[in-house]
């Protein structure tokens, strides 16, 4: 007796966005310098109607939460993690900015792996350009 053959989790989670008719769902990588021109993208990819996920702590500014070094160093490693789910979440990656560094790099190659559309807000910055 043959079975057939069982789903992925990506297959799974794509059916039940389209049973759920979700819209496009785009995440916002690219370096925290560019939190001003993430949340002009984030304000453009809302208002044409897609879901937007992005970085929600700017480590660079100071904050209470990643005041003290080692707490700091754990929180990013936390939030390297859930970074990475909100690509495995999203259909598409819209990378800011005009700079690409090592973080941002690895999440290009992550989302590729994973057979994601990625889009820049500056081509020219693509690192398999």
């Amino acid at each position: 007796m043959s079975y057939p053959p069982q789903p992925t989790p990506e297959q799974e989670l794509a059916e039940a966005k389209r049973r759920l008719s979700l819209p496009h769902i785009v995440v916002i990588c690219g370096s925290t310098r560019f939190m001003a021109e993430m949340n002009e993208a984030d304000l453009r990819e809302t208002a044409a109607g897609g879901i937007v996920v992005k970085p929600g702590c700017d480590m660079k500014s100071p904050h209470a939460l990643w005041s003290d070094p080692v707490e700091a160093e754990a929180l990013k490693a936390r939030l390297h993690e859930l970074h990475r789910a909100k690509i495995r979440l999203a259909d598409e990656v819209l990378v800011v900015g005009d700079y690409i560094g090592d973080s941002t790099r690895a999440e290009i190659a992550y989302a590729r792996s994973l057979g994601k559309a990625v889009r820049f807000t500056h081509p020219e910055v693509d690192p398999d350009a």
